[in-house]
Parts: C-alpha cells; structure tokens; sequence
C-alpha cells in the first residue's frame, strides 16, 4: 500500500492539522516509508508464538476477584437528604 499526496492532504484535513504542499510531499514519503516497514512485519511468521505482555517474563500482579459493596455504602449517602438501608431516597417523578 502506498500513500499519495492527496491521501495525506486529506489526513492532515481530518486531523485538523495544517499542511503546506513542501510539507505534504516530506510526509508522502515518510509515511510510504513506514507503510513499507509495516508490510516487511507482515512477512514474519509468527505461528505458534503466544503474544506478550513484556519482553522480560513476569507474573502479573492481581488482586482476588471478590464481590463486595465496598465498605462505604454509609459514606456515600452520608450527604444525602433522605436514605433508607444504604440507598438515596427520592421523590416519585413518574405518575
């Protein structure tokens, strides 16, 4: 895939970025560029290998995946003007 001068006129629009034409040819080129090195990725067989999240291994940290009200429910409706069991109080608004 390659870029033309209209393709990065058009990005540079969509971007809401302002291009003079000297600029626009200088970016044809450096984004046919970096398209041509994406395309040399794309030859680099990769079957069998897991993907990772670092290129040293470690173990992630986590935390134990339990449910819990969090602790606050009465810190959290302390400013309300009316609660009841932990929950705000409202008037009715459909009839």
């Amino acid at each position: 895939m390659s870029v033309d001068l209209a393709t990065v006129k058009r990005v540079a629009h969509l971007a809401r970025i302002a291009v003079s034409e000297e600029e626009a040819a200088r970016m044809e080129g450096e984004l046919n560029v970096i398209l041509g090195f994406v395309e040399q990725l794309s030859e680099v067989d990769v079957d069998g290998v897991e993907p990772m999240t670092s290129v040293m291994p470690m173990a992630m940290k986590k935390r134990e995946d339990v449910v819990t009200d969090g602790s606050k429910a009465e810190d959290i409706v302390a400013n309300a003007p009316e609660t009841t069991d932990s929950f705000f109080m409202v008037p009715k608004v459909v009839e």
